[in-house]
């Protein structure tokens, strides 16, 4: 299938692989099971369409069928260790994020962005800071979480409000803020400081700070964080104490990544 870029170039594109693609991200959207019908929905794909992507998956070992659910196996994992294999920045960031939360007793992440979510992709954990168990791989949504908020900073204005405006804004706690001009306006004061404090919005009982990082050309690559309970430091104290060690973090970082 030949396509149209968004600058008018053609493109080759294989429209079976992309639909394919599509039913699979279909189960991470709270999905442990799906019938064909609910893929069919979840995916905007016609009925018959969808079946074949999901028998097709279950003939490659990516899914499982009972008969009228099919789940997804450990095979699809392999199609995000294959990113995690392909690029240095998991293994370039995980010594630095361990030698910070041995430092701080503290448990340190680091995430990028896809879409409107943020992915783990290197974390060293002290403590379990949240209900949920973090671990690489794992998705928040990036409105409402710290580093989620660096990496929307780093977006060009209209993107950052689109990706706003695609998003599920829930109030996750009292906290949470919902509102897209209020959002707006905290993501430019996290651009204009460079760095992000959320406070209980993700969960309550959780502070998290956050800075982002650069490589060579300036452009934000990844976020990096620390995460603490409430009841171990106060706000000031992740301004004064924990951000300090983020920005020696980010300078080191960014030296190698140069």
């Amino acid at each position: 299938m030949v396509k149209s870029s968004m600058d008018g170039r053609a493109i080759e594109i294989m429209g079976g692989f992309a639909k394919g693609l599509s039913v699979i991200e279909a189960f991470g959207q709270g999905y442990e099971r799906l019938t064909i019908s609910e893929a069919s929905r979840l995916t905007g794909l016609d009925r018959a369409t969808a079946r074949r992507c999901l028998l097709t998956l279950t003939e490659g070992g990516y899914a499982a069928f009972d008969g009228k659910f099919f789940v997804l196996t450990p095979r699809v994992l392999r199609l995000g260790y294959a990113y995690l294999s392909s690029t240095s920045l998991p293994r370039q960031l995980q010594p630095f994020l361990e030698q910070l939360s041995e430092a701080t007793q503290e448990s340190s992440s680091a995430a990028i962005l896809d879409g409107a979510e943020i992915i783990y992709i290197a974390r060293a954990a002290q403590r379990r800071v949240m209900s949920i168990g973090l671990n690489i791989g794992s998705r928040l949504p990036a409105y409402c979480a710290s580093m989620g908020r660096v990496l929307l900073a780093a977006l060009p204005e209209n993107e950052m409000m689109d990706v706003l405006r695609r998003s599920n804004l829930q109030a996750l706690t009292p906290k949470t803020l919902t509102d897209i001009r209020a959002l707006a306006e905290e993501i430019g004061r996290v651009r204009e400081q460079d760095y992000a404090l959320i406070d209980q919005e993700l969960e309550l009982g959780l502070r998290s700070i956050a800075v982002p990082i650069r490589d060579s050309a300036g452009k934000t690559v990844a976020a990096v964080n620390t995460g603490v309970h409430v009841a171990r430091a106060s706000t000031e104290r992740m301004v004064d104490e924990f951000l300090p060690r983020l920005l020696d973090l980010q300078k080191m970082l960014e030296k190698i990544l140069r």
